[in-house]
């Protein structure tokens, strides 16, 4: 099997697109509610992955 070499970023991020599509069909009925709460869950898991990515540059020095 060929090693993947990907960033810290990428993994996040991938991370992110999936629990969202996941979080998305389980939570909501329809499809336009399933999609509207996949996005927003989407962009909760970016702001909290930069606000903390910068928290602990700072708090690293």
């Amino acid at each position: 099997m060929p090693k993947m070499n990907l960033s810290h970023l990428e993994v996040s991020l991938i991370f992110a697109v999936l629990c969202s599509v996941v979080m998305g069909i389980v939570s909501k009925r329809g499809i336009q509610e399933q999609i509207q709460y996949g996005l927003y869950t989407f962009g909760c898991f970016i702001v909290a992955l930069f606000g903390l990515g910068w928290l602990m540059y700072l708090g690293h020095g």
